[in-house]
């Protein structure tokens, strides 16, 4: 046998040896294949491919602004005609009304002797009308068509007290036809105003009285008339010494 032929054979003891390295290394590389290299992190510390849902937050509804309702506003209630529909006012308890021409019957009533000139009458309202109403302040009187302004009011006279009249109740007011000064002239009738709650203002229209038994009346600026009162005997009181 040469030396090559030994070189080339191989004995089954280098064979077995060679089969259990190749067996070995084919594990080897089998289990760095498929195992998980060094670097990889285990499953438990790998992050989920799902990611989790974010809590969503709830925007808080603005409150809604609600306007304050307004106060209704209420009309006053409109004055009341009285009963003769020529502008009566309602009174001042809300009851009554201001006596108006429809309302009333007018007479004059002359306090002097007989014989004597007409100086001093007496002014008789009367409430012929079905409800009350109230005479207020003092009547305007004009003394025949000549006159030039309302005979002027006693202001002493003011009874601090409405007139106020049921039907058939009466109210007075005292007139002193002449104060003795000159410029006197002679008047044909006597007519009176009445007023409203409000001093000053005007109700319905004017009222003429029929003179007491005479044509006429010899009158001058010193006339004078009281307020509207329920007693005769306290209205004339403020011109009868005069």
């Amino acid at each position: 046998m040469n030396a090559s032929d030994s070189t080339n054979r191989t004995s089954p003891r280098s064979w077995k040896s060679y089969a259990l390295g190749a067996a070995a290394c084919a594990a080897l590389l089998a289990a760095t294949a498929c195992g998980p290299g060094a670097g990889d992190p285990e499953p438990s510390d790998r992050p989920s491919s799902t990611a989790s849902p974010k809590p969503t937050t709830a925007t808080p509804a603005a409150p809604t602004a609600t306007t304050p309702a307004k106060p209704g506003t209420t009309a006053p209630a409109t004055p009341t005609a009285g009963p003769g529909g020529a502008g009566g006012t309602s009174g001042g308890d809300g009851t009554t009304v201001a006596c108006a021409k429809g309302d009333l019957s007018l007479a004059a009533t002359t306090e002097d002797d007989k014989g004597r000139p007409v100086r001093h009458l007496l002014l008789t309202l009367t409430n012929v009308g079905s409800r009350k109403c109230t005479v207020y302040n003092y009547p305007y009187v004009q003394m025949g068509a000549d006159a030039q302004a309302p005979v002027a009011v006693i202001e002493d006279s003011d009874p601090k007290a409405l007139a106020t009249l049921a039907p058939g109740e009466k109210a007075y007011a005292a007139l002193l036809v002449s104060g003795g000064h000159r410029d006197t002239y002679e008047a044909g009738y006597v007519s009176l105003g009445l007023q409203g709650p409000r001093p000053g203002s005007h109700v319905g229209e004017s009222i003429r009285a029929e003179l007491p038994g005479i044509d006429t009346l010899t009158v001058d600026d010193g006339g004078r008339v009281t307020y509207w009162m329920t007693a005769s005997g306290l209205a004339l009181r403020f011109i009868m010494s005069s």
